[in-house]
């Protein structure tokens, strides 16, 4: 089963963007995640082109299983 943390910001022009974070630490620790975003946000390393993200909206962690059938 595959795991990813999924972090959506609000963006300066009030879209959402997503960051995704792939095989992620579990438990996932809600403070530690919220803390992780509010330095992306004040760091402005992420932008898109209205400008940076300037809130955290929600995290998600995904589990997707596949599978394959062979023809």
């Amino acid at each position: 089963m595959d795991k990813v943390l999924e972090l959506y910001f609000i963006t300066a022009d009030e879209k959402t963007a997503k960051i995704q974070i792939e095989d992620p630490v579990e438990p996932v620790d809600e403070a530690k995640v919220r803390a992780a975003m509010n330095e992306m946000i004040a760091s402005q390393a992420f932008k898109n082109s209205a400008g940076p993200y300037v809130s955290a909206k929600e995290a998600r962690l995904v589990a997707t299983t596949k599978t394959t059938y062979l023809f």
